[in-house]
């Protein structure tokens, strides 16, 4: 496998079976970038009558890169076998090695492709299940995982950890945060506390990017934290990560990292990588297996994920087709980025002003995503306040944001309890933010309150 670890130049068979000249991704040139009309057409399936700024719950993907991804169903469909002995494996080769040097891994043994970030979840954490049945792990060891871990992995927690015998210890973390160090020292007493009566720390797992509410967490910081604690390994949970923020495999420097691409790059759903860091004194990346066990099972996780049974692959081949989408930008996936982390900063302190609330947390903390405090006189007292808002903005207003419920901490006095989290990409107008100020200040002028929908 190691020769393959230049494959991004390899170029993918068209329908017909026909292989085009090899040729690298470039960047476009400035007369060659995408226009405004043309990323309209892109994105004109999306529902003109919605606005839609919730781009991090299910992503977003161009119309050329679902074309390409139909031509690769239409191929599977008109002959399945010669597909499955021919294509299929090296156009996932393809698109792993175009990850792989997108995160900057050493290996694309490395990199293994997986449904979404639930997926990879689901592995690291079956392997860490096992440490403990297997007795390689003492019962009562302690896995550490953020308060605002995603609500899947806490159900994985539960599913895989605690059943196996494991204490999982969650770190709490302040919302609204102002910095870095206020998440740095709830860390230290997480693992302070994990550590008591001798206890091991056998994992850490660390989002990079909160889902809600929406934080960037100092990784590579909590990663350093960790080695010089003795916890014997990382993993980052970075569901909205590549496309949204930096992503350096070797830079950051954790065990298992996860990453979909379906979220910020502009693949259909669903695709994610799974990147675990190769064993300088094996070789390998550890014992882990893709929960679904098929023919494949034994020859290493990247091959094991490459075929779990007969399904539609298609999400994981379009890799080479949204590297070039977002090549067409200028800056690629990095002037994507910036200029994303401007506007949605520009639109959040837009809508707080006109509410007269305020951000979730520091610009620096924040990417593609971030908390904006909605008025107080909403009364958003509970989770299920939150999402009965979240219906009625959509149904009423044609507005899709997900909210957030923040308890109120003792003594505060007219705090701020809901938040909504906007998104911003390429699609997105400045109308969109409006018609979301101006939905909200209709609600406030018409004496709304949660409470009116819940009778």
């Amino acid at each position: 496998m190691a020769s393959e670890k230049n494959n991004h130049h390899r170029s993918i068979p068209d329908i017909n079976g026909t292989h085009p000249t090899p040729k690298k991704p470039k960047l476009s040139s400035s007369s060659n970038f995408i226009t405004a009309s043309e990323i309209q057409s892109e994105f004109s399936h999306h529902d003109s009558a919605v606005s839609r700024i919730n781009n991090g719950s299910f992503g977003s993907c161009p119309s050329s890169i679902l074309s390409a991804q139909q031509q690769w169903q239409l191929k599977y469909l008109r002959q399945p076998d010669h597909f499955y002995f021919n294509h299929l494996k090296p156009a996932i080769n393809n698109s792993r090695s175009i990850i792989q040097n997108l995160v900057n891994a050493k290996d694309i043994n490395e990199i293994s492709i997986v449904d979404n970030a639930t997926t990879a979840a689901a592995i690291v954490l079956q392997h860490t299940a096992w440490c403990f049945r297997e007795g390689k792990f003492n019962k009562g060891d302690v896995v550490v995982m953020l308060h605002y871990a995603y609500g899947a992995v806490k159900k994985s927690m539960e599913a895989y950890v605690t059943r196996a015998g494991g204490k999982v210890i969650e770190v709490p973390l302040p919302f609204p945060v102002s910095s870095n160090d206020e998440i740095v020292t709830e860390f230290r007493k997480a693992l302070e506390k994990g550590k008591v009566d001798g206890k091991k720390i056998r994992l850490a797992v660390i989002d990079h990017v909160t889902s809600m509410p929406c934080v960037v967490i100092p990784v590579k910081e909590l990663i350093q934290i960790c080695r010089e604690e003795g916890v014997e390994q990382v993993f980052v949970d970075a569901a909205h990560s590549i496309g949204c923020t930096d992503v350096d495999m070797q830079d950051i420097g954790a065990d298992f990292y996860t990453s979909n691409l379906h979220k910020w790059f502009f693949c259909p759903p669903s695709i994610a990588f799974l990147y675990t860091k190769k064993n300088p004194k094996t070789g390998g990346g550890g014992d882990l297996h893709h929960p679904v066990v098929s023919h494949e099972y034994g020859n290493g996780l990247a091959v094991e994920s490459a075929w779990i049974g007969t399904r539609d692959y298609s999400a994981q081949l379009v890799v080479p087709e949204a590297l070039e989408f977002v090549n067409r930008f200028e800056g690629g996936i990095e002037g994507i980025k910036k200029r994303n982390h401007e506007a949605v900063i520009e639109m959040g302190e837009m809508l707080v002003k006109a509410w007269g609330t305020h951000l979730g947390s520091p610009k620096h903390m924040c990417a593609s995503m971030v908390m904006v405090g909605l008025p107080t006189c909403f009364g958003v007292r509970s989770d299920s306040d939150a999402l009965t808002l979240r219906t009625h903005l959509r149904d009423v207003f044609g507005v899709e944001v997900p909210i957030y419920y923040r308890p109120p901490r003792d003594g505060e006095v007219d705090p701020v309890t809901g938040y909504a989290r906007i998104s911003y990409q390429v699609y997105n107008k400045v109308e969109d933010y409006y018609k979301f100020r101006d939905a909200v200040n209709q609600l406030v002028d018409n004496g709304f309150a949660c409470t009116l929908l819940s009778k």
